[in-house]
């Protein structure tokens, strides 16, 4: 005990260096000016699995810890499409979902925008068009900006969605 206080007080304060400034912060506080003008409040998402192996997902979710901070964007999923301004979509569309796809495209407010996620649903991914899979999003729906990928980065994921309100 009387070896590590010594060594303490030997040593000194040790401590980082102070941080330089972050400009990201300035960026997001222009990306919040930019997209209440364009919506007038939050970019509402709500995200569609389409039969993807869920690496997307993963990826998606990262996009809510706390250093991408997707909520401190001013962007938000939302459960129903019904309140939704975009829709992301992952993975090959399988025909099981199909309907299910369009039923919730049907209910996106217009003007709604359409994300397809990864190469599953740029592509049609692995399994492209087949009997058990209609393959890319746009053959089902109509997609505004395609992020390939597989998985895209949550940056690459962030950029598809900034694209695509044309931020």
């Amino acid at each position: 005990m009387l070896k590590t206080l010594h060594k303490i007080v030997s040593v000194g304060l040790v401590s980082e260096a102070v941080p330089p400034i972050d400009e990201l912060l300035r960026v997001r506080r222009v990306l919040d000016g930019r997209i209440a003008a364009v919506l007038g409040r939050a970019l509402c998402i709500r995200h569609v699995d389409a039969g993807s192996c869920n690496g997307c997902e993963l990826e998606i979710q990262a996009l809510g810890n706390p250093y991408y901070n997707l909520e401190g964007c001013n962007i938000r999923f939302v459960a129903s499409p019904r309140h939704a301004d975009m829709l992301l979509v992952t993975g090959p569309v399988v025909r099981n979902m199909e309907a299910a796809l369009r039923r919730v495209y049907a209910a996106a407010p217009d003007p709604k925008l359409v994300v397809a996620l990864g190469d599953c649903g740029c592509t049609g991914g692995v399994l492209g068009e087949c009997p058990a899979s209609l393959g890319r999003v746009a053959n089902v729906i109509p997609v505004d900006v395609a992020v390939p990928g597989c998985p895209p980065s949550p940056v690459r994921i962030l950029q598809g969605i900034l694209t695509a309100i044309g931020a």
